[in-house]
């Protein structure tokens, strides 16, 4: 997990002090849906499989099973829309769509670049906290073969869809606040076009490891 430790070091020299940037959840939460820890244990359970399976099944066989997994634990519209904040209502529907797209399998491909290999890692619930904004914090930790544990707690909101994941944050710094600085400034800069071209060269990167 060199990857891994060295993102979230150079993660926590980008410190955002905003640490929550989403709205209130009106919706009930569907009948037997997972709670807030069942979702995250869902994913952490997915992530370990990834990181043993990894070598075998190469960045595409990671990516097809993080899939449907990503989908069904995180909000991705939401998380995308809140992502760009008040310029998401100044893209047209064929441009929302796009970046919606795009967003998505850069999501997915990012945790199958990260969770590639296995040494003996373990996650660990710790606990969970009730939020403002009827939302839920799940904190957990990454225990590596080496090196200090890294802590990722999850924001969770409860949806149309029941829980899902709408912030990671790594040993501290807001995922979810350091794209919104990144992409707002680039497509205020330099347009949409751009946006997508970069997220796309994201995506590139995550498939090379």
């Amino acid at each position: 997990m060199k990857v891994l430790r060295a993102i979230t070091s150079a993660l926590k020299f980008q410190m955002i002090a905003v640490m929550f940037l989403t709205a209130p959840a009106s919706w009930a939460e569907p009948q037997d849906s997972p709670g807030p820890e069942q979702v995250v244990n869902d994913l952490h359970e997915s992530l370990l499989k990834s990181m043993r399976e990894g070598p075998k099944l190469g960045y595409e066989g990671r990516y097809e099973l993080l899939a449907p997994v990503i989908d069904r634990t995180h909000d991705l519209d939401f998380i995308a829309r809140t992502t760009l904040g008040a310029n998401w209502t100044q893209l047209d529907a064929e441009q929302q769509r796009t970046f919606k797209d795009i967003f998505r399998k850069l999501s997915i491909g990012t945790y199958a670049g990260w969770f590639k290999s296995y040494e003996g890692e373990r996650f660990e619930f710790i606990e969970q906290q009730s939020m403002p904004r009827d939302q839920i914090m799940v904190r957990s930790k990454l225990f590596l073969p080496t090196g200090e544990p890294v802590r990722f707690d999850y924001i969770l909101r409860n949806g149309k869809d029941g829980w899902r994941i709408v912030n990671v944050l790594a040993d501290g710094v807001s995922d979810l606040a350091l794209k919104r600085v990144e992409y707002r400034a680039i497509l205020q800069r330099d347009g949409f076009a751009t946006l997508i071209d970069m997220l796309k060269k994201k995506i590139i990167l995550t498939e090379q490891g």
